[in-house]
């Protein structure tokens, strides 16, 4: 590929009972990285970034196992990265054009994508593609701590984290057999939002609990309102409940907007934290690259 001096492939094992290890090794890949017990899709992808960050990768392309994206596009999602335009780039499938999408998992598809971009401040399209191309100083900025799966996750960090990150359009596969991650239509949705929803209060948890606490005071402050104009028509007597309701939301939402002010002040901690990490592993994979040039030499 232009830009590339060397290709190397990898195949991250996460626990598998049938042949991957060895079919893999038969076909010339170059690094087969085993899970022992299955981990997850998550779990996966960090295991690989870090193993492609210690084999000294300066371009990481992530492609999933079943088929789905055309590996034919792999030097079009590297080009950004090689061209210094970018530090992650998202494979666009164009999933109105997927056949084997229905029309109600395309919608949703959008849906989740928009959701994303508003979280993430990104402007990917197709937020839950796997296909994705990263460079070493992105790889080393991302923390993956979902167990369930990273493509939502990694995109809200990387537009909080100053990541920068375009998309790029992809070709896809024909369809193999189901994914294995969405157990159900219902499932997918509950933990991806629970994922969003984290990763962005992780993120911006002033803003959420605010919003939240905001909410909870508005609704407080109506309730009291209405109580104080049947108090002043004479028929408070009537309507404590709305009042005892209304001290209970505006208590609550008080406290929530507290909480948000707790929370960014311990978001300044996760910062420095974040930071921390990425020193240590650049240090850590510097001093592996130093001790492996000593012993070429002494060699």
């Amino acid at each position: 590929m232009p830009g590339v001096d060397v290709v190397e492939w990898m195949v991250v094992d996460d626990g598998s009972t049938d042949q991957t290890v060895q079919v893999a090794r038969a076909h010339g890949v170059d690094h087969v990285v085993r899970h022992p017990m299955r981990q997850g899709l998550a779990r996966a992808f960090a295991t690989g970034l870090d193993a492609a960050l210690r084999l000294g990768a300066d371009v990481i392309v992530n492609t999933d196992a079943d088929n789905q994206y055309d590996a034919r596009s792999i030097p079009a999602l590297v080009q950004p990265i090689v061209d210094g335009r970018a530090d992650m780039v998202v494979g666009d499938r164009g999933t109105d054009a997927i056949a084997h999408f229905s029309w109600s998992k395309k919608r949703l598809q959008k849906l989740g994508s928009w959701v994303v971009r508003q979280a993430s401040g990104t402007t990917v399209p197709d937020a839950t593609s796997g296909f994705r191309a990263l460079s070493r100083e992105a790889a080393l900025k991302l923390n993956v701590v979902s167990d369930y799966t990273y493509t939502l996750e990694t995109l809200i960090q990387a537009g909080h984290r100053n990541i920068t990150t375009v998309s790029v359009p992809v070709g896809t596969g024909p369809m193999t057999r189901e994914s294995r991650l969405i157990q159900s239509l219902p499932h997918y949705l509950r933990r991806s939002a629970a994922t969003i929803v984290r990763m962005y209060s992780m993120y911006r948890p002033m803003r959420a609990f605010l919003l939240a606490g905001g909410t909870l005071l508005v609704a407080g402050f109506v309730l009291g309102a209405r109580f104080l104009w049947f108090f002043v028509n004479g028929q408070g007597g009537g309507h404590v409940q709305s009042l005892l309701l209304a001290v209970i939301l505006s208590v609550v939402g008080a406290q929530t907007a507290l909480t948000g002010l707790v929370a960014d002040l311990i978001g300044i901690n996760r910062t420095l934290l974040e930071e921390t990490l990425a020193r240590v592993k650049r240090l850590e994979l510097d001093a592996e690259r130093d001790r492996e040039m000593d012993l070429t030499t002494r060699r």
